[in-house]
């Protein structure tokens, strides 16, 4: 993805590792590893999972270029990473100025974006990872979540496209709504109907890659019309669920 805004996004996730550069202005965003500033030339990543926000300092434009790696790819990096020992690999920075890395990055982007030969573009990916990674199992934000608040959680997991309400939710939880609201943001970092939203656009993303069309994949996912869908996606993302089924294609 390229992209170029003076848009602040909203609270959102994804399902797979992000990795980028920011080629001119700065940006600044809350993340699950803390609060970011990231200036021209900085990389920028995120994991899966990972709640995090955008907003341009000063309220300029700022571009940036990412890649959105899935995770069982990771994995086997992370394997090759570790000599075999270990699956599990986490982007240890959420910003990092680092210009070996933002020249590989670079260097990988020019590379998908041209189609050239994949044994290069494989190399440089695992030259990145072992950059910005740190192998081995990484933390769960639901180490310590309580037992009621994880089924919660877990229920919107299973199906995201169900209609959860609120007080099935806390029924669920063993809790009241106030409690189980002011909770379920403490430790996800988004209320549980945000949760909902951003677990819906996932499968939006997921359907899209399938080349489903747009009314389907909104019937699919649960929103009530295709208008609704199309509004979540591009404030969370800020391009249009057509727009990225075409960069699919």
């Amino acid at each position: 993805m390229f992209a170029r805004s003076a848009r602040t996004f909203a609270r959102h996730f994804h399902d797979q590792f992000g990795i980028g550069v920011i080629l001119s202005g700065a940006q600044r965003s809350a993340s699950g590893r803390g609060p970011v500033e990231a200036v021209q030339g900085d990389v920028i990543t995120v994991n899966p999972g990972e709640v995090h926000d955008g907003a341009p300092i000063g309220g300029q434009v700022r571009t940036w270029a990412m890649l959105y790696i899935d995770p069982d790819q990771l994995a086997e990096i992370a394997l090759d990473l570790s000599e075999g020992r270990s699956a599990e690999l986490e982007l240890a920075h959420p910003v990092r100025t680092d210009p070996a890395a933002a020249s590989l990055f670079r260097g990988l982007f020019r590379s998908l974006l041209r189609g050239q030969d994949l044994a290069a573009t494989a190399e440089r990916l695992i030259l990145l990872a072992n950059l910005l990674a740190v192998r081995g199992a990484k933390p769960s934000m639901e180490n310590d979540m309580p037992f009621g608040l994880r089924r919660a959680k877990q229920a919107i997991d299973d199906d995201p496209t169900a209609r959860h309400s609120l007080e099935d939710l806390a029924s669920v939880a063993s809790i009241g709504r106030f409690r189980l609201i002011r909770a379920f943001a403490a430790h996800t970092g988004m209320t549980p109907h945000a949760y909902i939203v951003q677990r819906r656009l996932q499968v939006v993303r997921q359907l899209l890659r399938r080349g489903l069309p747009l009314a389907l994949v909104s019937a699919e996912a649960g929103f009530a019309d295709q208008s609704h869908m199309t509004r979540l996606f591009s404030r969370s993302y800020d391009t249009t669920p057509g727009a990225y089924a075409q960069t699919r294609n």
